[in-house]
């Protein structure tokens, strides 16, 4: 197996020849170009490739280590690892980024995954289905620069699901939508065209939908620990309690994440723009540029509605992900103004005492 990264790096001629080890971990182009070939050796290319308490696991060319935590990363991460120095190490600018704002009353956001080309939004043909969960997970793709596909999990049981493909149709024009059983040989052969050598994939949504089902298909193997639904509402108890990269036997990487119980959008305008690009369409119609879509005259997007060809529940969910996200972005840049005021005083105080001791 070839062991130096020239094929890589600006300049050199690809070959045929067996995949590197970090080929084998998604490393290409956009990652070489960013790297200088005589630091190499000091600082080698290294991926996260699981997110656990005690850090950050990487794995590269001969390496297996883990960061300990305190270097802003996440699964799916390129660094170049400073091995006297871990969390030193510098993370390479990223090809896409999934992140939401954390859970809770803080205003932090969360890394969710870096380097994913595909997001599979998740769901199941039963109670579980929710059409404006999957607007948000599709906003939360788009933003990220990132490729999304809608699968529906567990078909088997459904008596028609043909009503569940419809809906998940609805949710943007731009979205390929399948339906398939999450065991046995069927996704690994659905998912194959987005499932190549090379490739970072991502299975997203609820906890119970079929996500380590459907990861444990690809890899071939129970690789993962699976649980039931709960019988009275078809909800999921969580059972991947971790974010980890798996290689495929195909040589895809897939990412298994846990169900996320909240999913509150920030920075994610043009995503949401992305999945109701028909609504946006249509207020870009509208006689006022600063048309609120409530009582204005000449407003495309209320006749849209009294004519039934725009969903009242569509509109209504669009303008709601639109709220969310200016409050969560606002609160977002309140929150770093304030640490940047911090920084600013301990800094000051840093100084004065310096003075003070000269």
């Amino acid at each position: 197996m070839v062991r130096d990264y020239s094929d890589f790096l600006p300049g050199g001629t690809p070959q045929r020849r067996e995949p590197t080890a970090l080929e084998l971990l998604g490393w290409g182009p956009a990652f070489a170009r960013q790297i200088d070939a005589d630091a190499l050796t000091a600082t080698p290319p290294v991926r996260v490739v699981a997110v656990h308490r005690s850090g950050l696991q990487v794995a590269g060319d001969g390496i297996d280590e883990t960061i300990p935590p305190g270097l802003d990363a996440t699964v799916g991460d390129w660094l170049l690892y400073d091995r006297a120095r871990p969390r030193s190490s510098r993370v390479l600018e990223r090809k896409s980024l999934i992140k939401r704002r954390a859970p809770g009353t803080g205003r932090a956001v969360q890394l969710i995954a870096a380097n994913i080309d595909t997001v599979f939004v998740v769901t199941s043909c039963n109670a579980d289905f929710n059409v404006a969960r999957l607007e948000r997970y599709v906003a939360l793709a788009f933003e990220a620069g990132i490729e999304p596909v809608i699968v529906l999990t567990k078909a088997d049981l459904a008596d028609d699901t043909e009503p569940y493909v419809d809906a998940a149709r609805k949710v943007s024009d731009r979205v390929p939508v399948v339906a398939l059983d999450a065991r046995g040989e069927e996704p690994a052969e659905v998912l194959a065209d987005w499932c190549k050598p090379g490739r970072t994939v991502a299975f997203l949504g609820s906890s119970g939908v079929g996500k380590s089902t459907l990861t444990n298909a690809l890899l071939g193997a129970q690789a993962i620990a699976t649980q039931g639904i709960r019988e009275d509402d078809a909800r999921g108890r969580h059972t991947t309690t971790r974010r980890e990269l798996h290689a495929t036997p195909g040589g895809c990487l897939v990412l298994d994440t846990p169900g996320m119980r909240e999913l509150q959008l920030t920075d994610a305008a043009t995503g949401i723009a992305d999945v109701f690009e028909d609504i946006e369409a249509l207020a870009a119609s509208c006689r006022f540029t600063d048309c609120q879509h409530e009582t204005e005259p000449g407003c495309a997007v209320l006749a849209a509605i009294d004519d039934g060809s725009l969903d009242p529940a569509r509109f209504n969910r669009w303008r709601k992900l639109q709220a969310e996200d200016t409050f969560n972005s606002a609160s977002l840049a309140e929150r770093r103004e304030k640490d940047r005021a911090f920084g600013k005083l301990v800094r000051s105080a840093v100084k004065v005492k310096l003075d003070r001791k000269r």
